[in-house]
């Protein structure tokens, strides 16, 4: 058996859920030992959370410099091989261009960056060093999320016409409508969050999960954004008409202001022979439309999905999973890679995903300032 692969993480400490969730995804199937990082900013708190999580503190370290600095002393063989960037999106850049010219694997959370400019010099570095870059859209490791992929690749439902991707919450609104806090979080802050707020943060799930399940590219996108307050910068609801070809065209539609809503994802994809729809809080249903025949309801774990959906698919039929499945299934894709194993490309996104996604924040918002004009992604 292969020794683990060696993970460091970067935040995610204290009460972080993406912290509990990138742990116990990179521990689900066995491939991976965390061995240190810098969970926190305070050197007192991050030694406390290491203890808490019962992880040695050999390789706790103060910040992030001088985990840089340490880790580079060691032997190949046992420095960290790969590091998990957990912390707010503007620290995403600078850590992953840092990690990348000193030879380290990275995963980060997305947004990549927090400008399209960084996103390319990231990109441009992931192909110089040849290292493996994966970023956490999550919800592309859901079983039926690769099934509906390859059924609509395969042409399943025949040529996409129509495609409807919606991600709707409720969470800023207890801060929007007060000023102290909408002016004091870091969500709503662009020095720390980038240009956007609700299109960064949900919208650029919607958009990779358009161009994953369809494997196609969005060409153009007309925004409308709403930022519901004169001195708030950031957008917080929003939608955004998008054309993948003359033909294809659809839309994402993105809300922090959804009252109620908690994580409402869905993707719907239509074609000329059937269409295919799945929603993120009943991720083991996939469901199958044709005219003249009944509706049919796809569940992971059976036979009849294919190899890339059964790969990721942990328990029997009818046990349900969900998004800490979906996210181990990308830690044990970029394991694969990192080993240099066979893998499928849609087993994590890449830099070239989150390269797009930052691409598609810009646009978006290029297009509302301009008056809702389209606007061209880059190809």
């Amino acid at each position: 058996m292969s020794a683990k692969i060696k993970l460091g993480i970067l935040g995610g400490g204290g009460d972080s859920l993406i912290g509990v969730l990138h742990r116990v995804a990179s521990a689900m199937y066995d491939q991976y030992e965390i061995v240190g990082g810098v969970f926190n900013p305070n050197y007192d708190d991050n030694i406390a959370f290491a203890n808490k999580i019962g992880l040695s503190t050999d390789r706790i370290y103060t910040d992030f410099e001088t985990m840089i600095a340490e880790e580079t002393k060691l032997p190949e063989s046992e420095r960290m091989q790969v590091v998990s960037i957990l912390t707010p999106n503007f620290l995403h850049f600078p850590m992953a261009k840092t990690l990348l010219e000193n030879g380290f694997n990275v995963i980060c959370e997305k947004p990549m960056t927090t400008t399209y400019d960084e996103a390319k010099i990231i990109k441009k570095l992931v192909e110089e060093k040849k290292s493996i870059f994966a970023v956490t859209y999550t919800y592309t490791g859901y079983p039926m999320v690769r099934q509906m992929r390859k059924m609509i690749t395969s042409g399943a439902i025949g040529a996409i016409q129509k495609v409807d991707a919606r991600y709707y919450q409720g969470w800023i609104n207890p801060i929007i409508h007060d000023k102290a806090k909408r002016s004091s979080t870091w969500r709503l802050d662009p020095e720390k969050s980038g240009i956007s707020c609700c299109i960064g943060d949900i919208g650029t799930h919607a958009f990779d999960m358009v161009e994953f399940v369809t494997g196609k590219h969005v060409t153009k996108v007309l925004a409308d954004l709403n930022y519901l307050y004169d001195d708030n910068q950031m957008d917080i609801d929003g939608t955004v008409l998008i054309r993948l070809d003359n033909t294809i065209k659809g839309v994402i539609r993105a809300s922090q202001i959804a009252t109620g809503e908690e994580n409402g994802l869905a993707i719907r994809v239509y074609g000329d022979k059937g269409g295919l729809k799945w929603e993120q809080e009943n991720p083991n249903y996939l469901y199958h439309l044709e005219d003249g025949t009944p509706l049919r309801v796809l569940k992971p774990g059976h036979d009849y999905n294919t190899e890339l959906s059964l790969d990721g698919t942990k328990l029997p039929p009818g046990h349900p999973e969900g998004i800490f499945d979906s996210m181990g299934n990308i830690y044990k894709g970029v394991a694969k890679a990192i080993k240099g194993e066979a893998y499928d490309h849609a087993e994590f996104p890449t830099v070239i995903d989150g390269t797009r996604g930052m691409d598609f924040i810009e646009k978006a918002v290029d297009s509302h300032k301009k008056g809702n004009i389209w606007v061209d992604i880059d190809q």
